[in-house]
């Protein structure tokens, strides 16, 4: 069943990344390799049509992201987080500093 889910993840993936970048936006990017739109999609042309198949294959893509999150966790049934060791690391003790301030050195005298 996973691996079902995880074909159908990478397709819903490249299906998002293309219905993105043929969307209109300032720089024309992929839509200038579609050609005319506006007679297949209506008036408004595609921009109506792409935010909706966007937004319908985004929500596709997080519920099977979500489902592929649950069954992967149903087969392992521990969290990584569980093989964490964490090593507790003694700090050794510094001295006190000393309250009286080392004696400055002495300049050589020329003669």
């Amino acid at each position: 069943m996973t691996s079902v889910l995880l074909v159908l993840q990478f397709v819903l993936t490249a299906i998002l990344t293309v219905s993105v970048l043929l969307q209109k936006s300032s720089s024309i990017g992929l839509g200038a390799y579609s050609g005319s739109n506006e007679s297949l999609f209506g008036a408004k042309g595609p921009a109506g049509f792409m935010a909706k198949f966007t937004f319908i294959v985004g929500i596709l893509f997080i519920a099977n992201t979500l489902t592929l999150g649950y069954f992967y966790n149903q087969d392992k049934k521990v969290s990584i987080a569980e093989d964490i060791k964490i090593e507790k690391s003694v700090v050794p003790s510094v001295p006190a500093p000393a309250t009286t301030a080392p004696a400055a050195p002495e300049a050589p005298t020329s003669k």
